[in-house]
């Protein structure tokens, strides 16, 4: 029998070899880095070097002047009393150190139809910028542009900024690490495939290394979920990648409109937006490639009331993405980093101890009041290491909670490599 087995694995081995190297390659799991709870937008002709700071300290501002107090917190977010003090404080201190997570400096909507001698000028201005920042040490850790799409009216105009800028950065000492570019209004997988020629001729123009040029695919068009054929053309976006595709990204009113939804009525929680974010999710899974909720253009401005009532729904939303395994969304104004990062804060915070004690006693195989398995215990490793990469967790605190160090939690989480923080 022993024979048998060998001489039958040998045989399902040599079958299945190819379908073994197709799935290896197309489901390589995380990569193992940061990745940002949000993206902020902000409009080309609005960006210099200044710009986190400045979106930092109003940030800070409005939350220093309409903060909820403890009992408040602890009611809105569903953290102890007690830990609603330390909470703020940690938000307050990320507002000031590290406003913005991932900045994307925005050719399309936010920028608008503009002569082309203009927007060449703004290219080589906000490209200067950038790297100004870089070199300043004030940049946020993830970088990027939004060009226009590959349909066919814009086109040209947005491989012209997208080969403009690359080019800038290129004769002004690199592309700096963490920059993305970000594809939207995507119909077709062809345009993938078209992407990809684009950022090969450029790497090569300019003696960048293979694969620098990465890029998001914005998820805003139903022909992205739904293709001709009634399948979802995603998971054959993902793969026209080649591996340079980072991220899916919702747009909340691009999608929402074109499906007909009335203004009053788009949301990220519309059952419409479900949908298309579930498609996301499976066609993303195991991919590499990350997932991104959109936004709500609810703004936290006016009184205080406003401004309050802005906050909860926007940190409601937050917390329901990340429930929902949306760890990152996008920020439309200063004054919506306070909810944000109140949201994230709290969503980590409140369940640290829990995934700490619950992933302790799987390592040590003791009764936790949970039967834990292995895809748990990447679960919660994997939830321990976000809390830590985004600044709510301690990373001393997760090692010691966990009784594990950062490299076995990113051995569990099934993390290939590690960034440091």
């Amino acid at each position: 029998m022993t024979d048998l087995a060998e001489e039958l694995a040998t045989a399902v081995d040599r079958d299945l070899a190819p379908v073994d190297a197709v799935l290896a390659t197309a489901y390589p799991g995380d990569v193992g880095t940061r990745q940002p709870v949000h993206t902020v937008y902000v409009p080309a002709d609005r960006f210099d070097r200044s710009v986190s700071a400045a979106w930092g300290a109003t940030a800070c501002e409005v939350f220093d002047s309409h903060a909820p107090g403890q009992a408040e917190l602890a009611a809105c977010w569903g953290i102890p009393a007690g830990g609603a003090d330390a909470l703020r404080a940690r938000v307050r201190d990320k507002l000031v150190t590290e406003p913005i997570e991932d900045l994307r400096i925005d050719f399309e909507d936010g920028y608008g139809v503009r002569p082309d001698a203009e927007e060449d000028a703004e290219v080589r201005r906000a490209a200067a910028e950038l790297v100004a920042a870089v070199d300043a040490g004030t940049a946020p850790p993830f970088t990027g542009i939004r060009f226009r799409s590959l349909e066919a009216a814009t086109r040209r105009r947005g491989i012209h900024t997208l080969t403009a800028f690359v080019a800038e950065l290129a004769a002004r000492g690199g592309v700096p690490a963490g920059f993305v570019v970000t594809l939207p209004k995507v119909t077709a997988p062809a345009q993938v495939t078209a992407l990809v020629a684009v950022l090969d001729a450029l790497e090569e123009a300019h003696g960048l290394p293979a694969g620098t040029l990465r890029f998001e695919i914005q998820v805003e068009t139903p022909q992205t979920v739904i293709g001709l054929d009634g399948a979802s053309p995603l998971p054959g976006m993902i793969a026209a990648a080649e591996g340079r595709c980072s991220g899916l990204h919702y747009g909340t009113y691009d999608y929402s409109a074109s499906l007909g939804i009335a203004a009053e009525y788009q949301s990220m929680e519309h059952p419409a937006a479900d949908h298309a974010k579930a498609v996301m999710q499976v066609a993303a899974a195991g991919t590499g490639v990350r997932l991104s909720d959109g936004s709500t253009n609810v703004l936290p401005v006016g009184s205080p009331e406003a401004v309050r009532a802005a906050w909860a729904l926007h940190g409601r939303l937050v917390r329901r993405s990340l429930e929902r395994g949306f760890y990152q969304g996008w920020d439309l104004h200063p004054a919506q980093l306070p909810s944000r990062f109140t949201a994230v804060f709290a969503f980590f915070r409140g369940a640290a101890d829990s995934a700490a004690s619950r992933l302790r006693a799987y390592r040590e195989r003791a009764d936790s009041g949970f039967l834990d398995e292995p895809a748990t215990a990447t679960a919660l490793s994997g939830f321990l290491l976000r809390g830590i990469d985004c600044g709510a967790l301690d990373g001393a605190w997760v090692e010691k909670a966990a009784g594990a160090g950062l490299a076995e939690l990113s051995r569990l989480a099934r993390r290939t490599t590690r960034s440091p923080r």
